[in-house]
């Protein structure tokens, strides 16, 4: 009996943490499934910044920062608010002056093996050093990120562990469901 004890609580203890801390327990047992929850993507996402686009040949210079991920319980979408500054004439702010807050659904692209924005939107602004608002240039700023960054960036990118272990299968679809996001795998 004492030593069947702490071979089970061993035991207890790895399958406790596979399934709270690994992703790809699914692909193990044979779903057809496999969910990122929140703080996954986050941890992920958060690595990527602070990043510096800039405008009209560098006279702004629009920087993003703290990303901060969530999925509201019963959307479909999920929402990333970033801090933000503005700069200008060459010179990039570090001290954030604003936010602005996105909702996107994701899509899986095999050519970066990651989940990107799919049809993203602007949901809120604050910029306290244009009244709150946003004006033409820094919209366009913007929008011209949000494009590109959709299109070639991803927010989580698969790793050679999980990209592995899906072999043969393929990504069928993506969608956010019980505040995870889940990926559809077919053969």
């Amino acid at each position: 009996m004492r030593r069947a004890l702490p071979a089970f609580v061993f035991a207890a203890s790895a399958a406790l943490f596979l399934t709270t801390a690994c992703s790809t327990v699914g692909l193990l047992l044979g779903s057809d499934t496999v969910s990122f929850s929140q703080q996954e993507i986050q941890q992920r996402l958060v690595k990527r910044f602070p990043r510096d686009y800039q405008r009209l040949g560098g006279l702004v210079t629009l920087t993003l920062m703290n990303p901060r991920l969530s999925i509201p319980p019963g959307e479909r979408r999920l929402q990333v608010e970033f801090d933000m500054a503005v700069g200008a004439l060459g010179h990039t702010a570090r001290t954030p002056e604003g936010s602005f807050t996105l909702t996107s659904a994701l899509r899986y692209d095999p050519a970066t093996r990651g989940l990107h924005l799919f049809e993203p939107r602007v949901e809120n602004v604050q910029l306290a050093t244009l009244g709150g608002r946003m004006n033409d240039t820094l919209r366009g700023a913007v929008n011209e990120w949000l494009s590109d960054w959709s299109q070639k960036e991803p927010i989580y990118e698969f790793d050679d562990t999980l990209i592995g272990r899906l072999g043969a299968r393929r990504v069928e679809g993506t969608k956010i469901q019980d505040g995870q996001v889940v990926v559809q795998l077919g053969d």
